[in-house]
């Protein structure tokens, strides 16, 4: 087993930190994979009679293998580095008896089985936190553990939808859009590495550990955000309005004249000076716009000057006169250009990490965009073919415990 001392580089923050795995698709591991770059050994379960974890078949595109199997989508490699892959069908007790055991040598257990599936197996936080009190178990559903829709299956676009930010999302005037990635998943899956580490940070306080119950639809109302606390306060629901701001003008997409530009406009200096740049200074005392509430009043007057003012301009005279005036604008970039960007490159937000099993010797993956300064974020292992890592798992978790990193 590989961790920062066996490579050379500094130990993770999460160093010795061991994490039983039983989540799929999304939200789950992409909490995992954020405790594994912090440093964790993560176990993901994989039921080897399904091919393992549903987004392995979530292709193409593919990483090219030498056994030609297609088992490492591009899909499941987003959110699968930094794990050890160890198959177990739970439907067999041999296989339920194996999970039982890592998770005696887990300091988490995560999962997002339907509420109550897993009591039949023993792996369950009820059965596994009598018999390990400091465990920290986390539980990740559509609706939560409890309520009347606990038994409702949860997919990303079912959370975006029943959670209120699809009827927030795409054109004014046409139909409700969900975010362009799985953000419900992705933030669920946040939220449950917080609520994780924060459990941690109790049990090796007092020595107790607890159940998280996490559901992506309570975190997706959650990051509601000022628009959710807009309907709270006013009893009005929002509306779509493309890429405009509810509460900011001018804050918007526009057209020019080779393509599409971003304003954003924050406060009303930043207005004054966005209307001299543009060669119209008499828009920033005009008592239409002067203020941003009267830019929100006055949108839609606001929206047409603004909208014939940039449609006469290339896209780079705009943002070269705005950057010089420190007005906030920008390009929209394709995932290409974002990505093969300046900036990306000394960011480090793609990484090549080595795979013996490929035929280019590596996969490129998105990078972790944490930087710390002691304990750095490491990529130490690619994501895993199934069960890979099967053969004496139990006794490399109990090494961990004799490591200078390790729990005792």
């Amino acid at each position: 087993m590989t961790d920062g001392s066996e490579t050379g580089g500094a130990r993770g923050a999460l160093d010795g930190l061991v994490v039983c795995d039983l989540s799929r698709i999304l939200a789950g591991p992409t909490a995992t994979q954020l405790l594994g770059d912090l440093g964790a050994t993560v176990v993901k379960i994989e039921n080897p009679g399904s091919g393992g974890d549903d987004t392995r078949a979530w292709g193409p595109p593919y990483a090219e293998t030498h056994d030609g199997q297609s088992d490492l989508s591009a899909y499941f490699m987003a959110a699968n580095r930094n794990k050890l892959s160890v198959a177990a069908d739970l439907a067999t007790e041999e296989g339920a008896a194996l999970v039982r055991a890592i998770a005696a040598e887990a300091d988490v257990v995560i999962e997002n089985f339907k509420p109550g599936g897993l009591v039949k197996y023993g792996l369950d936080h009820e059965t596994l936190r009598a018999a390990h009190p400091r465990l920290v178990y986390c539980s990740i559903s559509g609706f939560g553990q409890t309520g009347p829709n606990r038994e409702l299956p949860g997919y990303d676009l079912m959370a975006q939808g029943y959670g209120g930010i699809m009827s927030l999302t795409g054109p004014a005037n046409g139909a409700p859009h969900k975010v362009g990635v799985g953000i419900a998943d992705v933030m669920c899956g946040m939220y449950a590495c917080v609520g994780i580490l924060a459990a941690l940070r109790h049990r090796d306080s007092t020595g107790e550990g607890q159940h998280i119950d996490l559901s992506l639809v309570d975190a997706q109302m959650a990051w509601l955000i000022n628009e959710g606390t807009n309907y709270l306060a006013s009893g009005r629901d929002p509306e779509r309005r493309g890429n405009a701001h509810p509460n900011i003008a001018p804050y918007d997409v526009y057209p020019c004249a080779d393509g599409h530009v971003i304003l954003a406009v924050g406060n009303d200096g930043q207005f004054r000076r966005f209307a001299a740049a543009m060669g119209r200074p008499e828009l920033g005392q005009d008592p239409r716009f002067m203020t941003n509430p009267l830019r929100l009043e006055n949108r839609v007057a606001l929206t047409e000057i603004v909208t014939e003012l940039m449609a006469a301009m290339p896209r780079c005279d705009i943002l070269g006169r705005l950057a010089e005036v420190k007005v906030p604008a920008g390009p929209i970039h394709t995932v290409a250009e974002a990505l093969g960007s300046e900036q990306a490159r000394a960011r480090g937000a793609v990484i090549s990490v080595p795979h013996p099993d490929t035929l280019r010797g590596e996969v490129q993956l998105l990078g972790n965009p944490l930087k710390f300064s002691a304990t750095p974020v490491t990529v130490r292992r690619p994501p895993p073919r199934v069960g890979q890592d099967g053969s004496g798992i139990l006794d490399r978790l109990r090494a961990l415990r004799t490591t200078p990193s390790g729990r005792s």
